[in-house]
Parts: structure tokens; sequence; C-alpha cells
């Protein structure tokens, strides 16, 4: 991890601290960019807090399946060292982003808080799983394009793509309650929602309608890292140790 941080960031500069703040800045800049364009509220929420809630989590969502695309190509020579497994590589670039888009979260909650945007979370204990939920999903899904990357070269250039697609589908920027109940029980089908509805309901309580299950995507989590375990066993000849 130290490795990695040093290589990522240097020594110059904000150095580590700029693993919080590039989603630091992220987030403050959409912020400000909804609280001119859009109304005090959104879905009965406060604007700040609505997009605190849906972008972190999507940063979260989107530094994680990115930042395991090139993990192994990018760390290729440390491979060299027999007591350094693929999974060590994986692993360290996981911790760094969910570290950093934590405590990411962390200073933007205190500074709506200290400004009167939200209120201290209704259940503490949603928001952990809610967030630790959606870390393992974007893992196993980093794992999974990333082994298809390394053994379909035309995956690497759709995997920008897909995550784009994950926008919209992991309701970052609208409520589940919103839709149309018959829509709406397809649309939960995809995992990613549930964990963006359960962080909500931590955050705001019963001042908001949230339709989640704690199961479904938990178990959707620990099927794509299976999967992406398999196939990195399955593709790990593929990559070149220098």
């Amino acid at each position: 991890m130290m490795r990695e941080t040093m290589t990522r960031f240097g020594r110059e500069g904000l150095g580590f601290l700029w693993l919080v703040g590039e989603p630091l800045a992220f987030c403050l800049g959409v912020i400000a960019l909804w609280t001119i364009i859009k109304p005090p509220y959104e879905h009965g929420i406060r604007v700040g807090a609505f997009v605190m809630t849906g972008y972190m989590s999507l940063l979260l969502l989107r530094h994680q399946i990115s930042f395991a695309m090139n993990a192994l190509n990018a760390n290729a020579g440390v491979l060299y060292h027999r007591h350094v497994k693929p999974m060590h590589i994986y692993l360290s670039r996981a911790i760094l982003e969910f570290a950093g888009s934590t405590l990411a979260l962390v200073v933007v909650y205190v500074l709506l808080l200290a400004f009167g945007q939200v209120s201290l979370p209704a259940s503490i204990g949603l928001v952990y799983a809610g967030w630790f939920i959606l870390a393992a999903l974007g893992f196993g899904m980093g794992l999974v394009m990333s082994a298809l990357a390394m053994r379909f070269e035309t995956f690497e250039r759709l995997s920008q793509l897909i995550t784009y697609l994950l926008i919209p589908l992991s309701g970052a920027f609208f409520m589940a309650d919103t839709l149309p109940p018959a829509f709406r029980e397809y649309y939960l089908l995809i995992p990613l929602p549930h964990t963006v509805e359960m962080i909500r309901a931590g955050v705001f309580g019963e001042f908001v309608a949230t339709h989640y299950s704690i199961t479904y995507p938990l178990a959707w989590a620990g099927g794509l890292i299976t999967l992406g375990l398999i196939l990195l066993k399955v593709v790990k000849d593929r990559v070149d140790v220098e």
C-alpha cells in the first residue's frame, strides 16, 4: 500500500492528501453546482445532503472499479517476488480508494453539518452497512472487469462505457420511491441502488421513503468477488512478470 501510494501521488505537493482531496473536490464541486441550478430541496431533502449521499457513493463505486482495471499490468514487476500475489495488489488499491472516499465523505458530512444542511445520521449502522456493501460490490466488479480486460483487449475500452452506464443504474441522483411501483420492482433487481438507499435511510431516517434489502446486494457482492477470483486464476498466465 505504501508503494502504491508513493507511485501514484509521489512525495511532492499534496502527496497522500490528494487521495482524499480528489473525491472531496469533485463532490464539493457537484454540490455547489446543484445548489445553484436546483431548488433548495430534492425529494424532500436538502440538495447538498442529497448530492452527498449519492455522488460520494458513485465515486466510491467508480474508483473501486477503475483502479482495479490496470492493477496487475501497472504492478507486474512486483510479482517477481514470490511472496507478492495478485490479490495483494488488488487489495492494496481497493483499501486505498476505500479509505480516500470514506475520509472525503466524512469531511463533506462535517461541512454540511456545520452549515445546517444535514443532521447526525439516524442510523449509523445502516450507513456503515450500505457503504461497506457498496465497496464490496465495486471490488467484485473491478475484479471481474479486470480479468475480462486481460482476456479480451476490446473489453478494456468498453469498461469506461460500462462505468458511465452505472451512473443512472446506481440510483445516485434519484430515489427509488419516485419510480412507478411496477417499474421499481424490476429496477431493484439491480444490487447497486439497494446500497445507496441504505445509506440514505441511515442518514435521513424516517423522513424519506427508501426501498432496500441488505442480504440481496451482499449476496451479489460475494458472488462477484468469487467470480472475479476464478477469472483471475484463469487469466493469470497473461500477466507478464518483468
